[in-house]
């Protein structure tokens, strides 16, 4: 058997290692009639951009993506430096004539989106010319590899059920030497994926014919990000069924939450995108979904016809009332442990680091602060956002409508939720965006503490005091302490996991809907297991 997972570690790596390589394959040169139709096909009107462009990358060299990103961000910055100079110029001089004419000629975006978009048309080499190959050099191997590091598991386990043993004494899961390379990759990958796409552009060349097959278009970086992420959930959801298989609660739920991110985040918008419609994630509720109520998006699904009113109002019913309703009945459970991706890969990808979760006061009185200071902001950032959109002004009482989407989308969109929410899975747990940021999960939370029928309930009677369902939830609660009060967890940031109950090798935990009536508030202290006698001191 530690052959068979020595073979997989080792084909993994090999996978893995080339799709990291392979950054650095091919070349990127550009002909003068491949600059003038990619100029056209954009509409520059510049002539100084274009021959800014034509200095910096129209050669005989064969260029790296990073020489090559280098040369066509510093041209566009130059040719906008230029113009805003000369807009600055005619607006001194209130020549506005001038100073209009001026405008058309600066290039809107971001420099590395354009990079990455001309890099996307003129790239060649291996990637490019056999994607197929490099689809099984590298996804292939590391696929095959992985499962045949895990499935031996299923002999080497020996009995069903989970003991709290082992997790402390490897690298990878106790904060070791493993665990910090993991998040120092996982913290680079979100850093190109979301600031420096242009740089790992080779990547998209592997998915192209994937991409093509799905939406009829090549890939982007965002492509490369969404079916990664599917693959990671399965294999790691694999492992997830081999673990937990005398659980059919987890069985079931981790199918749910593969399910919901494969069909609905991922297959549904890119075939929504091959018949001309708005790709769009039919579970994603604002305010996770921060951009719903952005103008953009508003004006784009008003132009999609009825498939984008429909998506406008069922995001609308979705949060205001299906969000609501659901958290009455079943807890935010529902969402956050069955359907939503971010917690589906916090379940999948992130099971092994589960244990780091920080279960102190300062980290509880932190994770509040946190979670509903970017709630208010989700909050303030939309009320800003409609009022500009329908007022028709740029700014709301002092505040930029633009300046708040940017900031918004920068610091929680970007950082929290990607580099830090899932980069730091290795040192501070799976669930560091959902316990600490996301906007929904303070939303839910208000709604499951206060209002609904879902709760954990303990026999304290029978808790051994192992410290199992403490050690492994990863929203940062101390099951334990509630167990040994035989009290009910009703927990706002309690995402019914369910796998404190998982792990009790006495059957303490259990998971119920039952009336709000039969729920005992976890900021109580009882005497004892016996309920008549509590309503007996009662109502002394």
């Amino acid at each position: 058997m530690k052959f068979i997972k020595y073979l997989g570690l080792t084909l993994f790596l090999i996978g893995f290692g080339i799709f990291n390589s392979a950054i650095f394959f091919g070349n990127f040169q550009v002909s003068q009639q491949e600059l003038e139709a990619y100029i056209s096909e954009k509409g520059y009107k510049s002539e100084y951009l274009k021959k800014a462009l034509s200095d910096a990358i129209v050669t005989d060299e064969q260029l790296s993506i990073f020489e090559f990103s280098s040369r066509v961000r510093t041209a566009f910055e130059t040719s906008n430096n230029y113009h805003n100079k000369l807009i600055s110029k005619y607006d001194s001089e209130k020549n506005w004539d001038k100073k209009n004419e001026q405008f058309q000629y600066t290039v809107f975006g971001k420099p590395h989106s354009l990079s990455y978009n001309l890099a996307k048309k003129v790239g060649k080499g291996f990637l490019k010319n056999q994607p197929n190959l490099a689809w099984w050099l590298t996804f292939g191997l590391g696929i095959f590899g992985a499962l045949l590091f895990i499935l031996p598991n299923v002999i080497l386990l020996g009995k069903p059920g989970i003991k709290n043993d082992g997790i402390y004494l490897e690298s990878a899961t106790n904060r070791g030497w493993i665990a910090w390379l993991v998040l120092v990759y996982l913290v680079t990958f979100y850093l190109l994926l979301y600031f420096m796409p242009d740089y790992v552009v080779n990547w998209t060349f592997i998915f192209d014919p994937i991409s093509n097959f799905l939406n009829g278009g090549n890939a982007s970086q965002w492509f490369v990000y969404g079916f990664l992420y599917c693959v990671i959930m399965i294999v790691m959801g694999i492992r997830m069924y081999i673990k937990y298989r005398h659980n059919k609660y987890q069985i079931v739920r981790t199918t749910s939450v593969l399910f919901f991110q494969i069909v609905f985040a991922f297959l549904i918008p890119e075939i929504m995108t091959s018949l001309n419609m708005p790709g769009y994630d039919f579970k994603s509720a604002f305010p996770l979904d921060y951009d719903f109520f952005f103008e953009w998006n508003i004006k784009s699904l008003q132009s999609s016809g009825a498939i984008g009113v429909f998506i406008l109002v069922w995001g609308i019913i979705l949060t205001l009332i299906i969000v609501p309703v659901m958290v009455y009945f079943f807890g935010k459970r529902w969402y956050c442990s069955w359907v939503c991706g971010c917690g589906g890969l916090a379940e999948t990808l992130g099971d092994p680091y589960r244990q780091h979760s920080d279960k102190s006061l300062n980290a509880w009185k932190l994770e509040r602060w946190l979670i509903h200071s970017v709630l208010l902001f989700s909050l303030l950032m939309t009320v800003v956002t409609l009022y500009c959109y329908f007022s028709g002004t740029s700014s709301f009482i002092g505040i930029k409508s633009q300046w708040i989407k940017d900031a918004y989308s920068f610091l929680i969109g970007a950082w929290f939720a990607g580099v830090i929410g899932t980069g730091f899975y290795p040192i501070f747990g799976n669930r560091v965006w959902c316990r600490f940021g996301c906007p929904l999960a303070a939303y839910l939370g208000f709604v499951q503490r206060f209002k609904s029928r879902f709760r954990i309930t303990t026999n304290g009677g029978q808790c051994i005091s192992c410290g199992n369902c403490s050690t492994y939830c990863e929203q940062g609660i101390d099951v334990r302490a509630y167990a040994q009060k035989g009290e009910n967890i009703v927990r706002s940031s309690c995402v019914g996991c369910g796998i404190c109950s998982a792990v009790c090798p006495r059957g303490v935990l259990k998971l119920e809907n039952g009336p709000e009536k039969g729920r005992i508030n976890p900021t109580e202290i009882l005497l004892g297991n016996d309920v008549d006698l509590i309503k007996l001191l009662n109502n002394q």
